[in-house]
């Protein structure tokens, strides 16, 4: 993978995820902490990184594509009427060290740099695992700040003009899977899931043997409606920025 273990996620005696730094990973991927491989209690991979039809995909991941014009995702570019298109402007996500960590989760600092050096964002992210029934649960919580002295602006591909693509923060790829079954509420299968924004999602592969059920918690979450692909690759995220851009003013006081 070329990038080293930042830390180990166990449940019990079972270890379950690595957290990746990313830091060896090419500019265009936009490089970034990861949790890759994640297995279930039973040792099945769940997640997949550097996929050859989107290397950028980074297993468990936060980015988003547009951070006041630079790409925080990898890969190329949407620009309105050009469609995607490989340009210089790639961020990264750096490791700023971690508040505690143990065998079963971490609280980190990362910085959300741009190419030419500027600091645009900071994170605090916390992550843990634990058992649960049938399984293990796996919490995240990330909160992004205004590192800069103006607005930073956060958007995706539907706001450049791509309609249904407003991807970005949280995405999990997932490794090939024959024929998912993804449910959500009362929606079933890709076409009625995508954009929907009920509490939880679930994605079973049975020919894996495995079922992840993605679901939100806080008060803000449940507004992002959920990004689903089966089709063309199998992944589930949230949409941040679903039809217009996100603003993050500059911290005062």
């Amino acid at each position: 993978m070329g990038e080293p273990d930042l830390t180990t996620l166990r449940v019990g005696d079972v270890a379950v995820a690595a957290y990746r730094d990313g830091s060896g990973l090419d500019a265009t991927l936009s490089p970034r902490p990861h949790l890759h491989p994640v297995r279930t209690l039973e040792g099945t991979v769940v997640t997949d990184a550097l996929p050859a039809d989107h290397p950028w995909h980074l297993g468990m991941s936060v980015a988003l594509q547009d951070v006041n014009g630079w790409n925080f995702w990898g890969g190329p570019t949407y620009s309105r009427g050009q469609g995607y298109v490989w340009r210089d402007d790639h961020g990264r996500i750096d490791h700023a060290g971690f508040e505690h960590v143990d065998d079963d989760g971490f609280a980190e600092r990362l910085r959300w740099v741009t190419s030419s050096g500027e600091l645009v964002l900071t994170e605090r992210r916390h992550v843990r695992a634990r058992a649960a029934q049938d399984g293990w649960q796996l919490d995240i919580t990330t909160t992004l700040t205004n590192a800069t002295d103006r607005d930073v602006r956060l958007g995706s591909p539907a706001t450049n003009g791509r309609a249904g693509a407003g991807y970005g923060g949280f995405f999990w790829r997932l490794p090939p899977a024959q024929e998912p079954e993804v449910r959500a509420d009362a929606a079933a299968g890709e076409r009625a899931v995508h954009g929907s924004r009920g509490a939880w999602l679930a994605w079973a592969d049975h020919s894996a043997g495995f079922t992840l059920v993605f679901t939100r918690t806080d008060r803000t979450t449940p507004l992002d409606p959920w990004f689903v692909r089966v089709a063309e690759y199998p992944g589930v995220g949230l949409q941040v920025a679903e039809r217009v851009p996100l603003t993050l003013g500059p911290v005062t006081g």
